[in-house]
C-alpha cells in the first residue's frame, strides 16, 4: 500500500509527464492539417482544357499536388473520399476592384485594411483565389499587405495591382480614383510611370474611352505610357469601348483588353491582329448587364447565393421602385442593352479565332457589381454568348492565371502545382452553373471555407 507521500510523488510525475506530452497532443491536429491527403475518386477538371477525368486520386502533400491518378496507394495522412463530387482549380478574376465599396458606396474611406481582407474572403467564399485590381488601390497595401496576400500568408483570395492607374486629365476626380496618374502630355508620361513601376504592379491600367461623351485619352499620351511600361517589363491593360480604339491601341502594342468592345462587331483585320500579338482580352459582360438588368426582375434576384454576396443595403437598393425606374427612363438604357448584345457576339468571334480569353467582371468597383457571385454570372454569360463551359472554366482558371502571369504555380492542377482548388457537388461542363454548388474551397492544399452559404 502507498504511504500518502509516495502518493503525492506520483502525481507529481504524472503531471510532469503530461505536461510535457501537452505540446505534442496539441500539435497533432496541426500536422493533420498540414501533412499529406488522398483525394479519392473524383471528376477531375484541371484546367488545361483536357476533357473531364473520371474517377481520378488527387494526392496533395503540404501546398502541393504531389500526384495525380486512378487508384493511387500511397499512404497519405487523410483520406477523403469524394465520390459523385467535381474538382476545379480556384478560380481566379483578371479585373476586379477591392476596398473602396462598402454598402451602397464606393468611396477612398471605405479603403481599410479590414475592409480588403473581408472583401478577399468573400471572394474565396465563392471560390475566387486570387484578383487582380485594375488600377484603384491605394496606399494602404504596399507596404506589405498585397505581398502577405500573395504569399498565402492571410486568409482569402491573393490580391494582384495595377497600382495607380492612368486616366485623362480631371480637376476634380472622385475620392476613390484621385490617386490616378493624369498625365497632359505626353512629356509628363516617363515619370509617372516610373512612379507607379515603383509599386511592382502586374500591369498598368489605362481608362482610355469617353465613357459615354467624355474626354478620351490621347493617342499620343497612351503610345507613351505602352512605351514606357514595356521598358520596365510591365504590360499595360487597357478600358476601352470602342473597335477603333481597340486597333489602334493593338497597334501601339497593347497587352490586356480588359473590357469588351462594344460600340460595333469586331472585322477580321483586327482579330487578326489581336491573335498575332497575343492580346489577352478581358469581357466584363456583366458589367453592362447590371446597369439594365434592375430595370426589371432578373432570374438571379432572390438566389441565396446572389444574396449572400451584396454589401448591406445593397438588395434594399435595386429592389427599389424608384431605383428600376431611374434606369428604365436613362438615356443610356437602351445603348447599355444593344452594348451588351454586342460584347457577347464580339466574344465569341474573339474565342473563335484563338483569342485567349480570360475572366474578369469589374466586380467591386460599384455597389451592383457584387463580388463572388459576379464572377459566375459571367461565366454563364460568356456560356450564353457561344462558348462551351469547358472554355469557360479555362478561361477562369488557367487563362487569367496567364494573364496575372502566375500560371506558373496556379490555374490548372497538374503535378508540382499549388493545391488552390473548388469541390463541387455538380459537373460545370454538364451545366456552367454547377459551379454555384460549392461544397468546399482549398488553399494551399487545406480547406479554407465552405462555401458562401454555408
Amino acid at each position: 500500500m502507498q504511504t500518502a507521500q509516495q502518493f503525492l510523488s506520483h502525481c507529481r510525475k504524472t503531471i510532469v509527464l503530461a505536461a510535457l506530452a501537452l505540446p505534442v497532443l496539441l500539435s497533432v491536429p496541426a500536422l493533420a492539417q498540414s501533412g499529406s491527403k488522398l483525394m479519392k475518386n473524383v471528376t477531375l477538371i484541371d484546367g488545361t482544357g483536357a476533357a473531364p477525368r473520371k474517377n481520378v486520386d488527387i494526392l496533395i502533400e503540404g501546398k502541393r499536388i504531389k500526384m495525380i491518378g486512378t487508384n493511387i496507394k500511397a499512404a497519405a495522412d487523410t483520406t477523403i473520399t469524394l465520390t459523385g463530387q467535381t474538382v476545379v482549380p480556384s478560380f481566379i478574376c483578371a479585373h476586379a476592384h477591392i476596398g473602396t465599396l462598402k454598402g451602397t458606396t464606393s468611396n477612398a474611406e471605405n479603403y481599410t485594411r479590414d475592409n480588403i481582407l473581408n472583401q478577399l474572403q468573400k471572394y474565396q467564399d465563392y471560390g475566387v483565389g486570387a484578383v487582380l485590381v485594375m488600377g484603384t488601390d491605394r496606399p494602404l497595401i504596399f507596404n506589405g499587405l498585397r505581398d502577405s496576400t500573395v504569399a498565402g500568408q492571410l486568409p482569402g483570395a491573393r490580391l494582384f495591382s495595377a497600382g495607380y492607374g492612368f486616366n485623362t486629365p480631371d480637376p476634380n476626380p472622385g475620392s476613390w480614383m484621385n490617386l490616378l496618374q493624369r498625365p497632359a502630355t505626353p512629356e509628363e508620361v516617363p515619370a509617372m510611370v516610373e512612379k507607379v513601376a515603383a509599386l511592382k504592379p502586374t500591369v498598368l491600367k489605362m481608362w482610355v474611352d469617353d465613357h459615354g461623351g467624355g474626354q478620351k485619352m490621347k493617342p499620343e499620351i497612351y503610345k507613351a505610357i505602352i512605351s514606357e511600361a514595356h521598358k520596365r517589363n510591365i504590360r499595360v491593360a487597357a478600358h476601352l469601348f470602342y473597335a477603333e480604339d481597340a486597333s489602334t491601341l493593338v497597334d501601339a502594342g497593347l497587352d490586356i483588353i480588359a473590357h469588351s468592345i462594344r460600340d460595333k462587331e469586331v472585322d477580321q483585320p483586327l482579330l487578326t491582329k489581336m491573335k498575332q500579338k497575343n492580346v489577352i482580352y478581358i469581357p466584363t459582360l456583366t458589367l453592362d448587364e447590371y446597369q439594365f438588368a434592375y430595370a426589371g426582375t432578373p432570374g438571379w434576384l432572390n438566389d441565396p447565393f446572389f444574396k449572400n454576396s451584396l454589401e448591406p443595403g445593397v438588395f434594399e437598393m435595386i429592389t427599389d421602385k424608384a431605383y428600376g425606374e431611374k434606369i428604365r427612363n436613362s438615356p443610356e438604357y437602351a445603348r447599355n442593352m444593344e452594348a451588351n448584345k454586342i460584347a457577347m457576339r464580339n466574344l465569341q468571334k474573339i474565342a473563335n479565332a484563338g483569342i485567349t480569353v480570360a475572366l474578369g467582371t469589374d466586380s467591386g468597383a460599384f455597389p451592383v457589381r457584387t463580388q463572388g457571385f459576379t464572377e459566375h454570372l459571367e461565366m454563364e454569360m460568356m456560356v450564353e454568348s457561344g462558348l462551351s463551359p469547358m472554355q469557360v472554366i479555362t478561361a477562369g482558371t488557367r487563362n487569367a492565371a496567364r494573364a496575372l502571369q502566375i500560371d506558373k504555380d496556379y490555374g490548372t492542377l497538374e503535378t508540382g502545382k499549388v493545391a488552390d482548388l473548388i469541390v463541387l457537388g455538380g459537373d460545370p461542363t454538364q451545366d456552367i452553373r454547377n459551379t454555384r454548388k460549392i461544397n468546399a474551397v482549398w488553399k494551399e492544399g487545406k480547406m479554407a471555407s465552405k462555401g458562401p452559404l454555408k
